[in-house]
């Protein structure tokens, strides 16, 4: 990894650990996450007090108590999975204002918990984990639902899921909703496999994936690229490319002796799976030393 500081160390540290645990906090490695991109201003999610230190100048515990704030609104007691649904509907996407447009895909706060929780805007699933995260808190039996290209929530049982989509606000999703949105992405037919819950960590790589995606349609964002995927690389499971990417981006970033001993460590593994793509790596590697001379 690139030299960290000691307050980002200690946050991968926590980021890693949390992954790794029995059962991932989705909330806490969502704001971990999106305390990569930096401070979020004290003034944006709290008083300021002149003259004293900002104890959450990433806003994790602000955020986390907000959270629980939303979730403390809403009606208790038992209720079937599409009163749940209807409940958060009215007062997430009604009362709160909470949703998306296109605009927001164009935008690095859609994808960081703490801004959109500040914005009430964000991409569908940073929308959903606010939905998530705000039910469960509640009691209400909720879980992500990753269709292919769209993110939304499910609540109730798996074989028979009540769906909502945040990033409309909470607007009902019927089966043929789901099978239309599915169609339009892949041209294929609506799977039961495509509404199992999604799990945290599943989430947590979606979400990073979506980072990445978003810096690299910006070649200045090499930094946001970066973080993206040494957090990816923290997760138990993930993609084994991504040690060559990191490579990748250490070169273009100007740390060539760095980039290129990755990428030679990259090519070892592949050498017994793909030589020629292997071999394709190392000369890369040797282009990178050369950029020193």
């Amino acid at each position: 990894m690139s030299a960290l500081d000691s307050g980002t160390a200690e946050r991968r540290r926590q980021f890693a650990e949390e992954a790794r645990s029995e059962r991932p906090d989705l909330a806490l490695l969502c704001l971990l996450l999106g305390a990569e991109a930096g401070p979020v201003g004290p003034a944006e999610v709290r008083p300021v007090v002149p003259g004293e230190a900002d104890p959450d100048p990433y806003g994790i515990d602000a955020a986390q108590i907000e959270l629980d704030r939303l979730a403390g609104l809403l009606p208790h007691g038992s209720r079937s999975p599409a009163a749940w649904a209807s409940a958060l509907a009215e007062l997430l996407g009604g009362r709160c204002g909470f949703g998306g447009s296109s605009v927001d895909y164009q935008r690095l706060d859609s994808s960081l918990l703490q801004q959109v929780l500040r914005r009430r805007r964000g991409l569908p699933i940073l929308l959903s984990v606010v939905w998530i995260e705000v039910a469960r808190r509640a009691g209400a039996p909720v879980y992500g639902v990753a269709l292919p290209g769209h993110f939304v929530v499910g609540f109730g049982e798996q074989e028979h899921p009540v769906l909502a989509d945040p990033f409309a606000g909470g607007a009902p999703l019927t089966g043929q909703d789901a099978e239309r949105l599915v169609a339009g992405v892949t041209g294929a037919a609506l799977e039961p496999s495509m509404t199992v819950p999604a799990r945290p960590l599943e989430i947590v790589l979606r979400i990073l994936n979506n980072v990445r995606a978003w810096a690299a349609a910006r070649p200045e964002r090499t930094d946001v690229a970066l973080w993206a995927v040494e957090l990816s690389l923290l997760l138990p499971s993930h993609p084994a490319r991504l040690r060559y990417e990191r490579a990748q981006l250490l070169v273009q970033r100007g740390e060539f002796l760095r980039g290129a001993a990755e990428m030679e460590e990259y090519a070892e593994v592949l050498d017994g799976i793909e030589p020629t793509t292997a071999e394709n790596i190392r000369r890369k590697a040797h282009a990178a030393r050369a950029l020193l001379n």
